[in-house]
């Protein structure tokens, strides 16, 4: 009995043999090209004195920042593919193509939202999508602060305003009857 489990185990025994054990040097051991690595991340910004204020390109969209002060964070009702969507942009530095997860938290909620680094006027930030009606937004429309995390580009303290609410109800008045269900 002893023979046939050995000589049943000799061609994994074999096939162990002939592959090398875990190495602290694998990448040398295997070949392969270094890595860029992300881009070192920033510290949260100030937002004491921020407020939400309508875009100067409309009323479906708001920005979200210190007067005078480039723009922390936006929210934008737009059509895409017929469906009213939300826009959400946050204005920090992105790595070329890096993918991330927005998290919202506040108002009771918390939200985690796909969000891509995008490229606009020759720069990379950090821009995301969702239909107007998902819950994720839930939390952007009550009455108390929101805070919103990007890893490596920090939380940004959202103040109170009833402005994104709004928006949000907007915007997911446009949704047709049928896209409800």
């Amino acid at each position: 009995m002893k023979s046939r489990v050995a000589l049943a185990l000799s061609p994994l025994l074999c096939l162990v043999a002939c592959n090398p054990p875990a190495a602290d040097r694998y990448v040398a051991r295997v070949g392969m090209g270094e890595r860029s690595a992300p881009s070192t991340p920033i510290d949260s910004p100030d937002t004491e004195g921020a407020v939400w204020v309508p875009s100067a390109q409309g009323a479906n969209r708001l920005i979200y920042g210190k007067p005078g002060s480039p723009a922390l964070f936006s929210l934008e009702c737009a059509l895409e593919k017929g469906v009213p969507n939300i826009i959400y942009t946050r204005f920090a530095e992105a790595d070329p193509r890096a993918q991330a997860i927005l998290a919202l938290i506040g108002n009771g909620y918390v939200s985690r939202l796909k969000i891509d680094a995008t490229r606009e006027d020759g720069s990379w930030l950090w821009r995301g999508s969702e239909p107007a009606l998902s819950r994720n937004f839930e939390g952007l429309t009550g009455a108390r602060q929101v805070e919103a995390t990007v890893p490596g580009a920090g939380s940004v303290i959202l103040n109170a305003s009833r402005l994104p609410g709004e928006l949000i109800d907007r915007c997911r008045a446009q949704v047709p009857p049928r896209a409800r269900e």
